[in-house]
């Protein structure tokens, strides 16, 4: 079914995905020793071919071991090197095929592999489309895929790929880079995506819907697939809005836009925080989208060094006040805070 593209595999999705060689071998290795593993979730398209939804990471790992595993440009990729496993040490050195003979896996255990009992759980295409993102993002929050974002990330590849395809290019804009500042794990898990959907999400989410958010990850995911599904979303509109918002922020700011400022010491300091991206760029990008101006930039620069040290602030983004409680007052103080340096 793979060779003959009746699989759909998403190779995108492994850039998020992060199993590494000795994760992959323990892989091979279970399915050498015969241990049950989890069920393979696929949907059906109306072509009759299948979608992978959940089971990625196990069949890729299956068809890299043997050099079938295709990559975005439909080349065929290395087939992959096994490492010594606890119950399979001789596995260390092995592959598929080599020239050298020594490394080549046994016969006995290209049989066992390719005859492992794989179960397959199908959502016909006559269920209803939601399903099979629902699927999706309840089987990979907390597997494989380490964060919301990602599995978000995958969601709208599989609903809307050019609408991941243009988000995916409004994040390696040079100014909205220049804004935050993100630790290595934080890049690795998508983290600037995120603060980018969270972007587009609240700027154009309304008060009312905002202070019905319950989980966060789950109103954000609810709301891209919306915007996935409507063929009305201004997309020129908001690309516009975020290029204003993040070059002003870039020119003034740059990566101390969503940073603390220490009074005493007359400087920034720490990473980037959520709480003060949703109050300065979503405060921002909802005042250009209902038609005001950009703040102007020596009230704007004055108050934004007073935020890190705001009780008012302080209290409803401190660790424990629910995503319902902080997201309105967060959005609302962004407001304000932009009224005040017209």
């Amino acid at each position: 079914m793979y060779r003959d593209d009746e699989l759909d595999l998403h190779p995108e999705f492994q850039r998020f995905f992060r199993w590494n060689i000795e994760q992959k071998s323990k892989f091979i290795e279970s399915l050498l020793l015969g241990i049950p593993v989890p069920p393979i979730f696929v949907s059906e398209q109306p072509n009759s071919r299948w979608d992978v939804i959940d089971g990625l990471q196990r069949l890729s790992t299956i068809f890299e071991v043997m050099g079938e595993l295709k990559d975005e440009t439909n080349g065929i990729k290395d087939q992959i090197t096994l490492t010594r496993t606890r119950y399979l040490p001789s596995l260390e050195g092995k592959q598929w095929e080599s020239e050298d003979k020594e490394k080549i896996l046994p016969e006995s255990a290209k049989i066992k592999i390719k005859r492992s009992r794989l179960d397959i759980n199908i959502v016909k295409n006559t269920s209803d489309e939601i399903a099979k993102y629902e699927i999706f993002q309840r089987l990979n929050t907390g597997g494989s895929i380490a964060t919301d974002q990602e599995v978000r990330n995958c969601v709208l590849i599989m609903n809307n790929r050019d609408l991941f395809e243009w988000i995916q290019d409004l994040s390696s804009e040079e100014d909205f880079r220049n804004c935050i500042l993100l630790t290595e794990r934080a890049e690795e898990e998508a983290f600037d995506l995120e603060l980018l959907t969270r972007f587009i999400v609240f700027s154009t989410s309304s008060e009312e819907s905002l202070s019905r958010i319950e989980e966060l990850g789950d109103f954000l995911t609810n709301a891209m697939i919306r915007i996935a599904g409507d063929a009305n979303f201004d997309s020129s509109g908001i690309k516009l809005v975020f290029e204003k918002t993040f070059n002003y922020l870039s020119t003034y700011l740059g990566q101390n836009s969503f940073r603390k400022f220490n009074l005493s010491k007359n400087c920034y300091y720490g990473g980037t925080l959520a709480s003060l991206f949703e109050v300065v760029a979503v405060g921002i990008g909802r005042e250009l989208l209902a038609g005001n101006d950009l703040p102007k930039a020596n009230i704007f620069l004055e108050k934004h060094q007073l935020l890190g040290n705001n009780e008012q602030l302080r209290q409803f983004t401190k660790s424990g006040v629910r995503s319902s409680t902080r997201i309105p007052r967060t959005i609302a103080f962004g407001k304000e805070l932009f009224h005040q340096c017209l």
